[in-house]
């Protein structure tokens, strides 16, 4: 693999390096590089990215993408996250834009686009359950054809902002009575607000509100907001987790992290120098920059191998190393953090923030092994589809 960039491709990062440093305001920069990133820095960095038509990249051109080569669009997520930009929304930018562009009809395309890249919509995703999580084709969720409409009835959870959020694109079982799991189930769009639905925030171990249960009561669904064909819903929803895993690898925000990381180590004091300095810390520090390296390349080959906007298998490995890296990368800002990571949210004594912050974010990173298809499932379909065993 080629490490150094072609001169037009340095030129390309070179500009989206001086627009994310000048366009993206610092203090929210800021606020992202130390992990206080805000629900309204989303929406402020989506809205000027989109404003200059680079939000959604790797969608058809058609529909506001870019002809870029899978290295530009690499660089274009890479110096995003080295800058401490936040991303565009993931639902709508990495899952169901893409699933609309690919499988939507021609009126669902013209009516759901355009307000999902400039994030007029925010969608949330209706996936999991309780009892189909990684086992994601058990789900119960019905829906139920009613002349010109679906009534979906069930109950959804994990459900990552649906606070926030406008609408849901949603898997249910449409044919209960299918040969294989897998079968019968089709992918839905519809307004969180509509009547029967009902959302209920659950308290994270880290103190937040970030997911939610969401419930549907006799919730009636127009039909023509089926996307693609009824009972291929599967397909739909494998396309999108392929997505999915790719976004999540996050080789950029990790290498944020462990450069905060040694920032602060540094101002540990160890001996006659500090924690940096110290030969088993820096071996730590040193074996995790390369595996990220070792994850850049792979990440790298993925991207170019892969086909019309369609996820390489590989992806699984992707976000199987990509979040056990990200988890190592909190562990070891919570480590140089020691005691002072004990206190959250106190104010006025020696603790400082970023030290407080430590353990909460490291809490709330234990999730990024199991959202996106757990860990073992990811091992089993790189044994499966890529090994061939």
């Amino acid at each position: 693999m080629k490490l150094s960039l072609s001169p037009d491709d340095a030129a390309f990062r070179d500009e989206l390096r001086a627009f994310y440093r000048t366009e993206i305001p610092d203090d929210l920069r800021e606020r992202v590089r130390n992990g206080r990133g805000l629900t309204s820095d989303v929406v402020t960095a989506h809205k000027i990215l989109n404003d200059h038509g680079i939000a959604v990249p790797h969608w058809p051109v058609e529909w506001g993408g870019k002809d870029w080569t899978p290295m530009q669009r690499h660089i274009w997520q890479d110096e995003m996250q080295l800058a401490s930009v936040p991303e565009p929304l993931t639902f709508n930018a990495q899952m169901v834009g893409p699933v609309i562009a690919h499988f939507g009809s021609k009126e669902l395309k013209q009516r759901f686009l355009p307000p999902t890249a400039a994030l007029d919509i925010w969608w949330c995703q209706g996936f999991s359950e309780p009892d189909a999580g990684s086992d994601l084709a058990s789900l119960r969720t019905t829906a139920v054809r009613d002349g010109d409409s679906y009534l979906v009835n069930g109950q959804k959870i994990w459900t990552t902002a649906a606070q926030h959020a406008d609408w849901i694109f949603c898997l249910v079982r449409t044919d209960p009575n299918a040969r294989k799991k897998q079968a019968g189930i089709s992918f839905l769009l519809f307004d969180v607000k509509a009547p029967g639905v009902t959302i209920r925030p659950i308290k994270l171990i880290d103190g937040g509100y970030e997911v939610n249960e969401v419930f549907f009561e006799n919730v009636r669904v127009p039909a023509d907001q089926l996307v693609g064909e009824e009972n291929m819903g599967w397909t739909y929803a494998k396309f999108l987790l392929g997505n999915e895993r790719t976004g999540i690898t996050g080789v950029g925000r990790t290498k944020v992290m462990v450069g905060v990381a040694k920032q602060h180590a540094a101002e540990v004091r160890l001996g006659a120098g500090t924690l940096l300095d110290d030969p088993v810390f820096a071996t730590r520090v040193a074996e995790l920059e390369n595996e990220l390296l070792a994850l850049e390349l792979t990440q790298l080959r993925v991207v170019a191998d892969s086909a019309e906007g369609k996820p390489n298998p590989v992806s699984s490995v992707l976000k199987l190393r990509g979040s056990e890296l990200q988890q190592a990368a909190t562990e070891l800002l919570l480590d140089i953090a020691g005691p002072d990571a004990v206190p959250v949210d106190a104010e006025d004594i020696a603790s400082p923030s970023w030290a407080q912050r430590s353990g909460p974010h490291y809490l709330n990173y234990r999730k990024t092994t199991i959202y996106g298809g757990s860990s073992e499932v990811q091992r089993t379909i790189i044994a499966s589809t890529i090994l061939g065993l």
